[in-house]
């Protein structure tokens, strides 16, 4: 991609009167020598592989590490009792998000957004927003455009693995990704997706990579939750005009200093936060003997 930051995507969009998510396309026509019927086809199937994902779960599936199993379905039945605060759409947003992770440490098939740790963020928020608003695949497949947009410039100005810049780059990654898409869905801009991704950036600078025994699986699956409401609600203010006071590319490369920063410990090794904790030891040691 050749756009080395979001105001340029922003820039470009201007001048030339294209949607964000067509400048983005258009970009991606021009590295692949694609058509845009192509470009727009290839996105369009990984939409559908998200949805395929998502179908594929089953909640008596466990990991190996028996860790991670079941919970999406449990938040999906209490939503369907009546018994959560959250509403329908941030519910089941919950759930989604749940479900891919686990589908993730079960070995199932999913869709790296931007990585296999953060794989539930982008299709919970997307894939609910689809069913609930009965939004036209089309429109699905453009906001696709508008979070790779914010992808690759993010893996540009700084990194998206947890072993380059903790979990901020992985799960903070993809739940900008996904406020930009759904600022774009509910009408927003090039400026308000920019802020949208901004402002959900920010409130996950610092997140650290810790995984237990080295799996990414906790707290890996449930920080996709985290990404996911944190996108909903920073798009929603993005949308009503709320906007970063630090513009976005500046907000991201904060998030690479951040994370060069960050001790070796926190970066994906498994030897400090969570999994250094008396519980994260016993579990490495059991799955070690196992």
């Amino acid at each position: 991609m050749s756009f080395r930051s979001l105001q340029e995507i922003i820039d470009k969009s201007e001048e030339t009167g294209r949607a964000f998510w067509e400048t983005v396309m258009a970009d991606d026509m021009n590295e692949r020598a694609v058509s845009s019927q192509e470009s727009f086809e290839k996105m369009k199937q990984l939409y559908l592989k998200m949805k395929e994902a998502n179908a594929a779960y089953e909640e008596d599936l466990l990991s190996a590490s028996k860790l991670v199993g079941g919970d999406g379905a449990k938040v999906h039945h209490a939503l369907e009792e009546g018994k959560l605060l959250s509403g329908s759409y941030v519910g089941e947003s919950i759930s989604k998000a749940l479900k891919m992770g686990e589908n993730n440490a079960c070995m199932k098939r999913i869709v790296a957004a931007p990585t296999a740790g953060s794989c539930g963020v982008l299709p919970a928020v997307l894939l609910t927003y689809e069913e609930q608003k009965e939004a036209d695949i089309d429109k699905m497949v453009e906001a696709m455009f508008v979070a790779a947009g914010i992808g690759v410039v993010i893996s540009v100005r700084a990194f998206l693995s947890g072993a380059a810049g903790g979990c901020q780059a992985e799960i903070g990654s993809a739940s900008a990704m996904a406020a930009g898409a759904l600022a774009y869905l509910q009408g927003g801009d090039a400026e308000a997706i920019a802020h949208a991704c901004a402002m959900t950036l920010k409130n996950l600078l610092g997140l650290v990579c810790d995984p237990v025994a080295g799996l990414v699986e906790v707290p890996c699956v449930k920080r996709n939750v985290v990404g996911s409401v944190n996108a909903i609600a920073y798009a929603d203010m993005a949308v009503a005009g709320v906007r970063s006071q630090i513009p976005p590319d500046e907000v991201i490369d904060a998030m690479r200093e951040i994370g060069e920063q960050l001790p070796i410990t926190l970066r994906e090794t498994g030897e400090g936060g969570l999994a250094a904790t008396p519980t994260g030891a016993e579990i490495a040691e059991r799955l070690i003997h196992e």
